[in-house]
């Protein structure tokens, strides 16, 4: 049976000129980037012009890069190190509901530290609005961290008028980027953005590899201690292969931005349509226009998700509920029900995200599957 993968938000294939990329650094250019022989110092070059190459695809410095291995630590480092920094100037910091758990689980934890965490509402789209943030900033605010896009429903949050309000009140602010980076163009300079969290496995690089952008001038505690790897910021051996892999597939997606953001939209839109055409007992979550090209994620009514998952999953087809991070958990969405659905509604929901191998042929067969499923439900 021919699998048809539509969950490219949870994670990505690694692309094969990646993976050519990385393999010698497996083997024959094995030497550890601390070393000062000369297979250290090819893997250190090699790390260097990886870090050029995630910095140029977001309009950053090379030095303001600082490799982690993950998104979630990625934003770990950030919050924490920004909390941890500025906590004698003030403890609070200002979220939203729809978080990923890697920023949400990290303001709680702050908040048993004796931090005041404030999570914004957001509208029907999942959408945060831009007054609201201004009048829950306070005298001892340090820190707004709001996501590019929502890993679930794909809205994108207006960055830029965010990033104003930060400058305004001289607050840092900080945005975990890991669904938008390689999706959508990203310029830090101009979007006026201080910290950004990114992930490789999102965008056709390995698991286990992740980048943060810090803004020369933005003071940041480390958390992890021991060597003095990545300027002191983050203690451990570089990931030489993985980096080498992120590298490739940021200069990659820099140079397929137009493309790859045309035709995941077109294949989104073509399914979205369908949807609708096709007369499902349906409803689109998050914003139609400011939205991820490839996500589309519809709530089904009177269908239990999970069953509808398993039942496309015996057809060969990969799709998902919503985080990768909270399978297993038998509470609705966290972000769906910030957007005002009910349980019911909420537990009924199908996140499809293309990705650049998926065909119209391939939504065809998904669409078709889906109504052979939900006529026999």
């Amino acid at each position: 049976m021919k699998i048809r993968y539509f969950d490219n938000a949870a994670t990505t294939r690694v692309k094969e000129e990646v993976l050519k990329e990385m393999l010698p650094f497996f083997s024959e250019k094995y030497g550890n980037p601390s070393s000062m022989y000369s297979i250290g110092r090819i893997s250190r070059r090699a790390v260097e012009e990886a870090r050029a190459k995630v910095a140029k695809m977001i309009n950053a410095n090379p030095s303001e890069i600082y490799f982690t291995g993950c998104g979630s630590e990625s934003d770990n480092t950030i919050i924490k190190g920004i909390a941890y920094a500025n906590k004698a100037r003030g403890r609070h910091i200002i979220t939203s509901k729809i978080e990923h758990p890697a920023v949400l689980h990290t303001c709680q934890a702050l908040e048993n530290q004796g931090f005041e965490v404030t999570y914004l509402d957001v509208n029907s789209e999942g959408l945060i609005d831009i007054d609201n943030l201004r009048n829950n900033i306070k005298n001892d605010t340090i820190l707004i961290s709001i996501m590019f896009a929502n890993n679930e429903i794909g809205t994108i949050e207006p960055i830029e008028d965010i990033s104003k309000i930060a400058r305004m009140y001289n607050i840092p602010f900080h945005t975990d980027a890991v669904q938008a980076c390689g999706n959508v163009p990203i310029d830090v300079k101009r979007m006026g953005i201080d910290a950004l969290s990114l992930s490789g496995h999102k965008l056709y690089a390995p698991k286990g590899i992740g980048a943060l952008y810090v803004k020369k001038g933005i003071e940041f505690e480390k958390f992890m201690d021991g060597g003095h790897q990545e300027r002191n910021k983050r203690a451990g051996t570089e990931n030489v292969a993985g980096i080498v892999g992120l590298g490739k597939a940021c200069e990659l997606a820099e140079q397929s931005m137009s493309f790859h953001i045309r035709y995941l939209t077109e294949l989104r839109n073509y399914f979205i349509s369908e949807i609708k055409n096709r007369n499902f007992d349906a409803k689109l979550n998050g914003s139609l226009k400011n939205r991820l090209p490839g996500n589309a994620n519809f709530a089904f009514r009177e269908v239990e998700g999970e069953n509808l998952l398993l039942k496309l999953d015996q057809r060969g087809i990969c799709a998902s509920a919503g985080s990768a991070c909270t399978t297993g958990s038998a509470a609705p969405s966290h972000v769906l029900k910030a957007i005002g659905l009910s349980d019911e509604l909420a537990r009924g929901s199908l996140r499809i995200t293309f990705g650049e191998d998926n065909t119209k042929e391939d939504v065809d067969y998904l669409l078709n599957s889906l109504e052979e499923i939900l006529q026999k439900s």
